[in-house]
């Protein structure tokens, strides 16, 4: 259950600002999740974390390149409701169920590409952007391009906000959504493959 100092706002008790966001939100998805119902509390958080996602969703890293980069950051940051929303983006665009088991894990990936995407986005993580130079070398090496360095920083910005805000704010999971299992839960995840998502 979300904090009780947290309100799960409706479009009629949200602050005014937040409503747009909100409005548009339901009108992708057909309802509005939880987690967007808590953020509207702060409009700025709110716009602020679906404008960057969707920036995010217009870099030149392509769908299953970001979802490695945001399905990195939630595992990392222990964000059960990040992992579990974009388990089903990431099925949606086709991931296979070996990449999205080894992501959820943080463990390394099956294609070399996408691993080396996945170690220079832990990179950025644990040394806050001052990424090694051997570490930049291999990502490059690996056939990405400086541009997708910056890309990837993108992404993690982006998806700290979220994580961290769903985190403080206990966001509970949508209940189309499969498990959130992280490394060391006992649960079975599912992976079915849900057309949820707030930016396809």
């Amino acid at each position: 259950m979300p904090r009780s100092a947290f309100t799960i706002h409706t479009l009629d008790t949200a602050p005014a600002a937040a409503r747009p966001a909100m409005a548009g939100v339901h009108r992708k998805l057909g309802h509005l999740p939880a987690a967007v119902a808590l953020m509207a509390e702060s409009p700025e958080l709110l716009k602020g974390f679906l404008g960057a996602a969707a920036v995010f969703e217009s870099t030149d890293l392509d769908p299953v390149a970001r979802e490695v980069v945001v399905l990195t950051v939630a595992a990392r940051n222990g964000c059960h409701l990040c992992v579990a929303m974009h388990t089903a983006i990431l099925a949606r665009h086709a991931g296979t169920t070996a990449l999205i088991e080894a992501l959820r894990a943080g463990a390394a990936l099956p294609e070399p590409r996408l691993e080396a995407l996945r170690r220079f986005t832990v990179a950025v993580l644990d040394h806050r952007g001052d990424v090694p130079d051997e570490e930049l070398a291999a990502f490059l090496a690996a056939g990405w391009r400086p541009r997708h360095a910056l890309d990837a920083v993108l992404g993690v910005g982006a998806y700290t906000i979220s994580t961290f805000a769903n985190r403080l704010l206990h966001a509970p999971l949508d209940p189309a959504l499969p498990g959130p299992a992280l490394p060391g839960d006992q649960e079975k995840v599912s992976l079915h493959r849900s057309t949820l998502t707030l930016f396809s």
